[in-house]
């Protein structure tokens, strides 16, 4: 006779029907009663409880990412050793140059310091190294990337110049055939003096190559440092030197140093594609700082950004490693990325890390195997899985570890789930059904009250970003209601798991119904308790099977719970009843994961709301509520994520009131002290991004019928309207919808304008030409259009792929082909030159334009639905000049302090040209 598995419930039943039936039913009850204990426990033991665990995340961030080493002085460091005193003084004399983007007068002036800085180390190198210094000049290129940022569009440079230093041990001269190359850029945009991104790497960079040059003979192969420029204006610094340099076809790894922010630790955000120097640097760093989840976000293009780093994997085909500062990161590309807000001890971090690693892979006999394809297998097997524990200790593993270990825990969950439900029978299926109900409930619940607060504070504030310069605003704004949300829907799963127990006890009369409710109670906490570790694992599954690197966190946040379940509360005896969870089980299980990532996702949110500053790329062109749903979205996600173990004991406890009346009472402060204006959404340390930009718009006039347009257009890429800086600058602005303008690389749908004093300043012939210089029709058209940019070094030109099937782009002046014929992508339609050059760059050029077969070349209006509709224009150009006008200088001087001018590779300066040409010229 086949044996039937007993439920607690089931065998309590047996167990006490066997004690015979003279045993009084009072009896009974007051041994359950002493079994179970009393499952009611304290609120302020709870409530302590959460303020524990808050501040030991907190303080698990703090010495993750804010504790600095100490900077020293040269005497400190010695001749071979890294002294941030040293390097802040090369930050000081690039800052105090200003803002020094391409073309500019004191991007020279940067240079010149830096060529002075490496002759001087040249001079004083140990008497057995060599070092060698070249100042660059690099010839007119072009680079198209197949992915990231700036895919669809073809990068056009000219006169660009650099610094190179190579420096290898003077008697090993095989050692300049394996170099290994660290690069940085010089220029800045035009709105920073780039006090992090990047002259704190340039700092470092010298400061390096000074110590290197003191040990370098002892080395087995030559180190490289790249200072380019052009990085800004899309990574044309490493396409020129990977493309025109003869040291770059010695290169075998390459390693970039990077700024999204304003100093702090300096971390690994991409690593590969081989795991070599990932692996050599975890074994060396003395602060090793890296996180995988950064590297997913970054290559899923989460994060709207471009590095060298991309060029040297996809031009280049190398390995290596990107770093990063990233805090502070609202003040990327603004006025205030300043040395004054450099925090103390960042370069010192990074400087003392990269100077191990690189002593250390420089002094190797050999470098991992090159692009061959099966190093290219070995790869894809290998990729690099990677993070820091408190930035003192690195774990790396490779892909292929991950792949067997992911797949062990995975299949083994599974076995003990499946022998669970099938021991349990149906009444183990259905608790487990319902009790994850509770975790979906939960993050029903957490994301809708978060994105409530979210949309009813776009409403009723006058920036729908009102944290920005206060990031801690987001615990009471967000992270209340989201912890509000979760509580609530879990708390109704709990409901349903109960109601189903105790129907299912209802049924068993051994048992009165007071201890019947006791026990349904205890059992509902542990089926959520076992629901959060089984949401865990369909992370992991899914992780696993797109092969995500930071797929750990999901293993972490389900072994260590789960573990510590099994640990003090499972048993063999099937015939027990259920008793209250342990704290201990808690405690334990949560101990692992919170150490290992609550650090991480603090940073990360770090990071969300500083990118909030520029988070609309087209102005306006995104709902206001769109930034506030991103921040409660990632906030409700994480504490529904990582709450599900710690809620799950609440539910029985006297803590539910207190925890609903302090997150209320949380989020009220909060809210008033945005509503107040005590806390500013924007401060002069932290300001708006904003562009103020002169333009004169001549398109539509190709047959020189239409007179020019300009005007003063003032928008912003941080959500929200602009009414409070326009009433302090006045200048007769007009915000709206009304006047969207295109500047070919974006469209600005909300800004505010002006044409008060706008005629002054500028002049006809500085406008750029389009001009037809033949036009073969036939089955293969083709057209010539000459461009003339008058004297313009930086712009951009769009070309319509819906009518062009191809072209071919020639600088005239020197009869080079910049862009060959040939199959090219675009985006939406429009494939984008963008060029960026010195001050002697070309400024005429050729376009030979391929028409595609079925372009509409009979009318300029297109008939859709019975509606008319204007044609696209065939090419559409934006000249920036590097001009202020009066009106504009005007302007500037009246920007509120709480704004900043924003740059960026593709948005216009103070001065922009507007042409563009029909298809039907």
């Amino acid at each position: 006779m086949q044996r039937r598995h007993k439920t607690p419930s089931t065998a309590f039943q047996t167990a006490t029907s066997n004690e015979g039936s003279s045993t009084s039913t009072d009896d009974e009850d007051s041994q359950i009663n002493f079994h179970l204990g009393n499952p009611r426990r304290s609120s302020y033991m709870w409530l302590t409880l959460f303020v524990v665990i808050t501040y030991c995340c907190s303080a698990i961030y703090r010495y993750q990412f804010e504790n600095m080493p100490v900077p020293l002085t040269a005497e400190q460091a010695g001749k071979r050793g890294f002294s941030e005193i040293e390097a802040l003084k090369h930050v000081k004399a690039l800052t105090e140059l200003g803002p020094h983007p391409v073309a500019s007068e004191a991007l020279d002036s940067a240079l010149q310091y830096v060529l002075a800085v490496c002759q001087t180390i040249k001079k004083t190198a140990h008497w057995e190294v060599d070092v060698e210094v070249d100042f660059f000049h690099a010839k007119s290129g072009a680079n198209r990337l197949d992915s990231g940022l700036f895919m669809g569009r073809t990068l056009v440079y000219s006169d660009l110049k650099h610094v190179v230093v190579r420096i290898s041990p003077k008697y090993v001269s095989e050692a300049r055939e394996q170099s290994i190359l660290v690069s940085s850029h010089i220029d800045t945009v035009f709105s920073t003096e780039g006090a992090g991104d990047c002259s704190s790497c340039i700092a470092v960079m010298m400061e390096l190559a000074r110590g290197i040059s003191q040990w370098a003979h002892g080395l087995k192969k030559a180190i490289i440092f790249l200072f380019n420029t052009g990085e800004e204006e899309g990574l044309s610094g490493a396409h020129s030197f990977i493309t025109q340099h003869p040291w770059s076809k010695t290169v075998h790894m390459a390693i970039d140093l990077e700024a999204m922010g304003i100093g702090g630790k300096s971390g690994i955000f991409q690593a590969g594609p081989h795991p070599w120097a990932i692996e050599r640097f975890a074994s060396v760093a003395k602060y090793p700082s890296g996180q995988t989840i950064a590297q997913d976000l970054f290559s899923s293009g989460a994060i709207k950004s471009a590095t060298d780093f991309q060029v040297y994997k996809e031009v280049a085909g190398l390995s290596g490693l990107d770093f990063a500062y990233v805090d502070n990161t609202a003040v990327y590309h603004t006025k205030n990325d300043k040395l004054a807000l450099l925090k103390k001890g960042s370069l010192q971090h990074l400087g003392e890390n990269m100077l191990a690693f690189l002593l250390h892979i420089a002094a190797s006999p050999q470098f991992p195997r090159s692009n061959t394809t099966e190093a290219e297998e070995e790869i894809s097997q290998n990729n690099a899985i990677y993070f820091d524990i408190l930035g003192t200790y690195m774990v790396v593993y490779h892909q292929k570890f991950a792949n067997i270990l992911h797949n062990s825990v995975i299949m083994q969950s599974l076995l003990i789930w499946t022998t669970s439900l099938l021991m349990g029978g149906f009444p183990a299926v259905a608790s487990l059904a319902l009790s994850c109900l509770s975790v979906l409930l939960m993050w029903v619940f957490g994301l809708g009250f978060s994105f409530l607060a979210a949309f009813f504070l776009s409403l009723i504030s006058w920036s729908p970003v009102p944290y920005v310069s206060t990031p801690w605003l987001v615990v009471g704004l967000f992270a209340a209601p989201a912890f509000l949300g979760s509580l609530t829907g879990q708390h109704l799963g709990y409901l349903l798991v109960q109601k189903y127990l105790l129907g299912a006890q209802s049924r068993r009369k051994q048992l009165s119904r007071a201890i019947q409710v006791e026990i349904v109670k205890v059992e509902a906490e542990r089926w959520l308790y076992k629901a959060g570790s089984f949401q865990w694992l369909i992370l992991l599954i899914l992780g696993s099977y797109y092969k995500i690197g930071s797929s750990y966190l999901a293993l972490v946040w389900l072994i260590s719970p789960a573990f510590a379940y099994g640990f003090f509360e499972a048993t063999l005896t099937p015939a027990r009843l259920p008793k209250p969870l342990k704290l201990a089980t808690l405690l334990l299980g949560l101990a692992a994961p919170v150490l290992i990532s609550a650090g991480t996702f603090i940073r990360l949110a770090g990071i969300v709301i500083g990118s909030m500053v520029r988070l609309d790329r087209n102005p306006g062109g995104t709902p206001e509520w769109l930034g506030n749903f991103v921040i409660a979205g990632f906030i409700a996600a994480l504490l529904s994520l990582t709450l599900v173990y710690l809620l799950a004991y609440v539910h029985i406890s006297g803590a539910k009131r207190p925890i609903i009346l302090g997150s209320m009472m949380l989020f009220s402060v909060s809210l008033a002290l945005v509503l107040s204006g005590a806390v500013p959404p924007f401060t002069e340390d932290t300001a708006r991004a904003v562009n103020v930009v002169h333009v004169v718009d001549a398109t539509g006039n190709f047959a020189e019928g239409k007179q020019n347009i300009s005007y003063v257009s003032l928008f912003s890429t941080t959500p929200g309207k602009l009414m409070k800086e326009v009433e302090q600058i006045q200048e007769g602005f007009v915000c709206g919808r009304d006047k969207q303008v295109d500047f070919v690389t974006f469209s600005v749908k909300y800004g505010c304008w002006t044409y008060n004093d706008t005629e002054g300043g500028w002049s006809e012939s500085e406008i750029p030409k389009l001009h037809v210089d033949s036009d073969a029709k036939g089955d293969q058209r083709a057209t010539r259009v000459s461009i003339d940019t008058k004297g313009s070094v930086r712009w951009v030109l769009a070309i319509n792929t819906e009518e062009i099937e191809d072209f071919k782009f020639t600088d005239t002046e020197n009869s080079e082909e910049l862009i060959r014929a040939g199959k090219k992508g675009g985006v939406d339609g429009w494939h984008i030159i963008q060029f960026s050059g010195g001050k002697n760059s070309p400024t005429l050029f050729d376009l030979d334009l391929h028409w595609r077969r079925t372009c509409s070349t009979q009318t300029s209006k297109d008939v859709f639905d019975g509606v008319r509709k204007e044609q696209r224009p065939l090419l559409k150009l934006r000249t920036d000049v590097d001009k202020t006008t009066d009106i504009t200088e005007r302007i500037l001087m009246k920007l509120p302090r709480w704004c900043s001018l924003f740059g960026k590779s593709t948005s216009p300066r103070t001065f922009a040209f507007f042409r563009d040409l029909p298809v039907n010229f």
